[in-house]
């Protein structure tokens, strides 16, 4: 008796599942483009089909190590190093029915968001609510969308530096390796400028100012914030802001230009806070009693990331400003701000 082939036994078609390809040990040299990159970054770009969750679960167990020893979860990588990368199952479905239109959709809606685009570099015009990376209970954010725009070496676009999820405004990505790794140089140093502009309450004295702190996070039941903190005190670093008044409304609103020096987390909001003029619509950091939204002011972060200034990674400078998002557009209407106004902040200096 001859048996029926392996797909059609029974009169049924039989599916094999086929497994994804795996990889074995790999040593990987780090070039001198890719110096300066985090590890996980790295091994992301050379390998497409890998999950970053897979990566940074690899990294936690200890499975990657470099130059022989564990690598730590941010450790930024030199030219030269070895990267030992262990037994990888790489798995890259390509979209198809439903998924397929949502892939269209999510590189429309990128499309739509974008500041400045060229071959090594894009600046989107980030949505006020949209996370950038994903975390506990946020599964979709910026970084994931990233996944929609690989290019036929099949490299993704990288972000280089972060926004919060209620801050809106200029948000710069690298879409080559070597760009990621000129721009991660280029925020490590400090080169890059960055000008936000926000709605806060009262009118800070005077006018123009500097804030200087320490800041260190707090953990609070099941949320975290930043906190001012002593020089010296465990965890706690240096943070810098400039600020410089726009306009004002009567006494109780003023629109600043706000230029962070250092680049801490809530570094913006903490700052305001500090000197007693938190932002409009923060809802970690206002804390004025008795204090009441202007009638028709949406109660939304009035944060914008504003301006970047930054070299281009292959000569040249990227300079690109992002329009007020709709609910700030709506409060400057209604307390009559011009956006054109001169914003004296540019006069700031570097440190």
């Amino acid at each position: 008796m001859v048996s029926a082939p392996a797909t059609q036994r029974h009169g049924r078609p039989v599916v094999t599942e086929r497994a994804p390809p795996s990889t074995g040990v790999q040593t990987a040299k780090v070039t001198a483009d890719e110096a300066g990159m985090r590890v996980d970054r790295f091994v992301e770009a050379r390998f497409p089909g890998l999950a970053f969750s897979h990566i940074q679960r690899i990294i936690r167990k200890g499975e990657l190590r470099v130059n022989g020893k564990r690598a730590q979860p941010k450790q930024r990588l030199e030219a030269g190093q070895a990267v030992r990368i262990p037994p990888l199952r790489l798995d890259q479905p390509r979209p198809s029915g439903g998924d397929a239109k949502v892939h269209d959709q999510t590189r429309a809606f990128l499309k739509s968001i974008t500041l400045y685009e060229d071959a090594d570099v894009l600046v989107l015009d980030k949505p006020m609510g949209l996370a950038v990376q994903g975390g506990s209970g946020t599964t979709r954010h910026l970084d994931g969308m990233l996944e929609t725009l690989r290019d036929a070496q099949g490299q993704r676009p990288r972000l280089v530096h972060r926004l919060d999820k209620d801050t809106a405004g200029c948000l710069l990505v690298a879409k080559t390796r070597f760009a990621a790794s000129a721009l991660a140089k280029t925020f490590r140093s400090r080169a890059a400028r960055k000008i936000y502009w926000a709605l806060v309450a009262g009118v800070p004295k005077p006018r123009q100012g500097r804030i200087s702190t320490f800041l260190a996070k707090e953990e609070r039941e099941d949320d975290s914030f930043m906190r001012v903190a002593r020089h010296g005190e465990e965890g706690a670093s240096h943070a810098v802001t400039y600020y410089a008044v726009i306009d004002t409304a009567a006494r109780q609103l003023a629109w600043l230009s706000l230029k962070p020096v250092t680049g801490r987390t809530h570094q913006l909001r903490a700052h305001m806070a500090h000197i007693d003029h938190p932002i409009v619509g923060d809802a970690k950091y206002f804390s004025k009693e008795n204090w009441q939204l202007p009638g028709g002011m949406q109660n939304r972060l009035h944060l914008l990331a504003r301006r970047i200034v930054v070299p281009h990674p292959r000569g040249g400078t990227i300079d690109i400003t992002a329009p007020l998002p709709p609910h700030m557009r709506q409060s400057w209407n209604l307390i009559g701000f011009d956006a054109d106004r001169y914003d004296p902040i540019v006069e700031a200096p570097e440190e």
